[in-house]
């Protein structure tokens, strides 16, 4: 599984960043972890709003700070 957390560095996208380790370590599972800060790179994924969350080339969240709860929902499909 690769998690791609999408922002530029404001303080939401490094909080979402931290949340996503957070559940990763929770969740037990091996997952490939990225950070993207290339603005090309995110407008890739027609985000227009960070942070964005991505997991296995799909988009799942944008513009807000998921709880460290909902993040592992997505990791535990």
């Amino acid at each position: 599984m690769k998690i791609e957390v999408l922002g530029t560095g404001c303080s939401k996208c490094i909080t979402l960043e931290n949340v996503v380790k957070q559940a990763i370590a929770k969740s037990g599972k091996f997952v490939q972890l990225e950070k993207v800060d290339d603005i090309m790179k995110i407008m890739e994924y027609q985000v227009v709003s960070t942070p964005g969350l991505v997991i296995d080339g799909k988009v799942v969240s944008t513009g807000k700070v998921l709880s460290v709860d909902e993040v592992l929902a997505y990791i535990n499909g």
